[in-house]
């Protein structure tokens, strides 16, 4: 068994699972974890199954998946390869690839029936993660690191290893005769981490070692911790309305500046469904101004309260069919046929509208709105009083909304 190694209830702390996923590279941190994961459910009714995802960006990656195959073959464990295949033609290729990799698990794991992923992220990872972070001008909470646990996709992450260290993991693979697989991308300065990497160790000579930053971390979860309370009293102030969210002005700006930050970010990414944070400085502007667009969003002051919608720009592209989740904000139905298309009413908001609308609902706020398009024309759009028989309900409800802002 390898040192330092957690015990299973640490590792899934609420209850037994029937079956459990792993992600698996094949390097020393992914191989170790299955090894490990294979000793201590030994005996017991959980079955492991591993996937490796290949994001075709090297030609090696394919045959790499072949031999993490086959290893698990030997040691009896389900295997899965998963293909990504919609690779974006420009922009930021790793953190794309990084998004679709957790993607592509969620996806899996929810197909498969398990209840967690375990990913191989060690000591090592986590410091040179806050070191970068530090490097990027991170605040509290980008100096705690990964997180020991996430949720993405309805998919529950863990990551066992964060305080085992890499050297650990390989003389364990080595006493035990297992090989692994070292991806030469780990030793191309191109890439940020390991530039920080190399970073480190000499800055360790200064005193900044890997210790040095993995206490740093825990302090500031402590810390992060104090300010993510503050920011739970602040978010009961908000009230939903027809997709947007509403903040009274004054209770926003009398807290403290952290707190009302982190609220307006929290909101920002839900509503937006964007899986990072907007970045600190252009938040600050937008919360300082209470007027302005960001992260797919619209902020502005209306009535003493600040009303936060999504962009109609940002939804161009966003369709839905009728009955289904829209920007997950809304669930249109009504007397469909087939072909139509739930899309946002964008500029058609701008027109002559029923006398009969809510006159609370801004234009703005309709152009962001659920419509339904039949042949490239609109045919109803329920929040604006166009379509009778059609209806658009919101698919959170104020209570839920609070709890998945609060949830990180």
């Amino acid at each position: 068994m390898l040192k330092g190694a957690p015990p299973l209830r640490d590792i899934l702390p609420n209850g037994v699972p029937r079956r459990v996923g792993i992600a698996v590279s094949g390097g020393g941190d992914s191989m170790a974890l299955l090894r490990v994961m294979q000793d201590i459910v030994a005996g017991k009714s959980i079955k492991l199954a591993v996937a490796t995802v290949d994001h075709g960006l090297r030609p090696e990656a394919a045959q790499e998946a072949a031999v993490v195959s086959s290893q698990c073959a030997a040691l009896g464990v389900e295997h899965s390869t998963l293909l990504w295949t919609d690779r974006p033609e420009a922009g930021n290729l790793q953190a794309e690839a990084r998004r679709a990799r957790y993607g592509l698990l969620a996806k899996w794991a929810r197909e498969s029936g398990l209840a967690v992923v375990l990913l191989g992220h060690t000591a090592d990872d986590q410091a040179e993660t806050v070191l970068m972070n530090l490097s990027r001008g991170s605040g509290v909470d980008g100096l705690c690191g990964m997180p020991a646990e996430f949720h993405r996709d309805g998919v529950r992450f863990l990551r066992p290893f964060l305080a085992v260290k890499r050297d650990d993991l390989r003389d364990y693979l080595r006493s035990i005769g297992q090989d692994w697989i070292d991806d030469p991308s780990n030793e191309d300065p191109r890439f940020a981490r390991v530039r920080a990497r190399q970073l480190l160790a000499e800055l360790s000579q200064l005193g900044l070692t890997r210790e040095r930053l993995l206490d740093m971390s825990e302090r500031m979860k402590d810390a992060g911790e104090v300010l993510h309370a503050n920011m739970a009293l602040l978010a009961q102030s908000v009230e939903l309305h027809v997709g947007d969210v509403l903040l009274p002005d004054d209770t926003f700006y009398s807290a403290p500046r952290d707190t009302r930050h982190r609220l307006l970010a929290a909101i920002l990414k839900l509503l937006s469904g964007n899986d990072y944070r907007p970045r600190f400085r252009p938040l600050c502007d937008l919360a300082a101004s209470g007027e302005g667009v960001l992260h797919g969003c619209l902020l502005r002051r209306q009535g003493g309260m600040l009303r936060v919608s999504r962009e109609a720009a940002a939804l161009e592209n966003v369709t839905a069919r009728p009955g289904e989740t829209w920007d997950c904000r809304f669930r249109v139905s009504g007397p469909a046929v087939p072909g139509d298309e739930v899309r946002a009413m964008g500029k058609a908001a701008l027109d002559p509208l029923p006398e009969t609308r809510d006159l609370t609902i801004p234009r703005s706020s309709l152009m962001a709105s659920p419509a339904i398009w039949r042949d490239g024309r609109m045919i109803a759009a329920p929040l604006a009083g166009i379509g009778e028989e059609w209806k658009a309900e919101t698919a959170w409800n104020r209570t839920d909304f609070i709890e998945s802002l609060l949830s990180r």
